[in-house]
C-alpha cells in the first residue's frame, strides 16, 4: 500500500508581499526601514565612522581626488583609522548605505563616503517615536 504525505497548502502571499519583495512577518515598511537603520547603528566601527563624517576636516587630511565635505572621505583613510581591511570596511559601509545613513561616490578607483543628513535625522526622529 502506497505512503501517503500530507503537506498543508502554502498560502501564496506568505513569502512574499504585494510588490514581490520578501515579507517581513507583517511588518510594515516604516517599520522594516527603522529596523534596518538601528542595525546599522549596531556596530562601534560604523558609530565611529558616523561621527567622524559629521567633521570629516577635522578627522582626515586633506585628500588629493575630492573634497572631504562635498564628496566624503576616502575608503582608504577610513579603512586606516579604523585599522581595519578595505573589504571589511566594505561590509560596514554598505550596510551604512543601505540604512541610507551615508552616500557613496566613486571617482576614478576610489569611493568616497559622506554622510546622508536628512535619513540621519529622519532615523533619529522615528527612533524618539518609537521608544
Amino acid at each position: 500500500m502506497p505512503v501517503q504525505t500530507f503537506a498543508p497548502p502554502v498560502a501564496a502571499h506568505a513569502a512574499f508581499d504585494d510588490d514581490g519583495e520578501p515579507a517581513r512577518n507583517g511588518t510594515d515598511p516604516a517599520t522594516a526601514e527603522l529596523v534596518e537603520g538601528l542595525k546599522a547603528l549596531a556596530s562601534d566601527k560604523r558609530l565611529a565612522v558616523l561621527a567622524w563624517l559629521r567633521d570629516p576636516t577635522a578627522h582626515f587630511p586633506p585628500q588629493r581626488d575630492g573634497d572631504l565635505v562635498r564628496d566624503g572621505v576616502c575608503a582608504v583613510f577610513l579603512a586606516e583609522k579604523l585599522g581595519i581591511s578595505q573589504p571589511t570596511l566594505h561590509r560596514h559601509m554598505q550596510q551604512l548605505t543601505a540604512a541610507g545613513l551615508v552616500v557613496a561616490k566613486r571617482t576614478r578607483q576610489w569611493t568616497f563616503y559622506r554622510r546622508n543628513e536628512p535619513r540621519i535625522a529622519d532615523l533619529a526622529q522615528r527612533i524618539g517615536q518609537a521608544v
